[in-house]
């Protein structure tokens, strides 16, 4: 009996306490909302007017031409006649497409009516390049980020250039001599606003402020306006009559 009990303790107070925890259970759910990331363009690539997508943020991923999810009733005269609630997604495919501007076959996600778009305008650059306001809203975040590319390619930036020579254009500026036409038209600024010269110039000798001179010949500059006016002509009135009367005929004026 007493080899049993032996064999029923412990060895040691981690064995004891071997079953107990003290770290907090986990859940089997979790309140916290997923979160949702919006596609962001780099840094050097400018800013999308239209900012990304605010619902089917999928779009922002591919050439989806503005399509979304469309909501609506499913009308049945038959057997079960009545409406039913459904849906429809965009067509959306993945294809391989051509662009001259990169010389690359570029394998996107693109929507079976903006794929019919870049069939009928000839090609995927045309189809970016576009300056049109709906073709601007329809790119999306992708697509503004391809159409930048696209734009800065070396056969884009040529194309561009033959078109400035044959419209008698002059050449672009680069952004090193951009910056620093900016930067001296900021510093002439500041120096001009720092150049009191002018103000602080001094007079040549013998001549004194002018509007001091004037004050101790007698004739205040300031006060010529005021000299210059002349007193209105009386008109005459039965009020201004009355004022320029004696008192003694003012008295009669009025017992009578």
């Amino acid at each position: 009996m007493q080899a049993r009990l032996t064999m029923a303790t412990p060895f040691s107070l981690s064995a004891a306490f071997r079953s107990l925890s003290i770290a907090t259970p986990k859940r089997a759910f979790s309140t916290t909302l997923a979160t949702q990331s919006n596609k962001t363009l780099p840094e050097h690539i400018p800013a999308y007017p239209h900012g990304p997508r605010q619902w089917y943020k999928q779009a922002d991923t591919g050439l989806y031409g503005g399509a979304m999810i469309r909501f609506g009733n499913k009308i049945s005269d038959g057997r079960n006649e009545g409406k039913t609630r459904r849906s429809w997604k965009p067509n959306v495919r993945r294809k391989k497409l051509w662009s001259d501007a990169l010389g690359e076959h570029l394998f996107i996600k693109v929507t079976r009516r903006a794929l019919r778009t870049i069939q009928k305008e000839g090609g995927l650059d045309k189809y970016l390049i576009s300056d049109r306001p709906a073709r601007i809203r329809e790119l999306g975040v992708f697509g503004w980020e391809l159409r930048w590319k696209v734009m800065q390619s070396p056969a884009m930036q040529e194309k561009f250039q033959k078109q400035r020579q044959q419209l008698g254009l002059p050449d672009h500026p680069s952004f090193e001599e951009w910056m620093k036409g900016k930067e001296d038209e900021v510093e002439a600024r500041i120096q001009e606003r720092l150049s009191i010269k002018s103000i602080t110039k001094p007079r040549a000798k013998g001549l004194g402020d002018p509007q001091r001179l004037a004050m101790l010949a007698g004739s205040d500059p300031r006060n010529n306006a005021s000299e210059n006016v002349q007193p209105e002509e009386s008109t005459g009135g039965p009020m201004e009559d009355y004022e320029t009367q004696p008192q003694e005929e003012r008295a009669d004026s009025i017992s009578r």
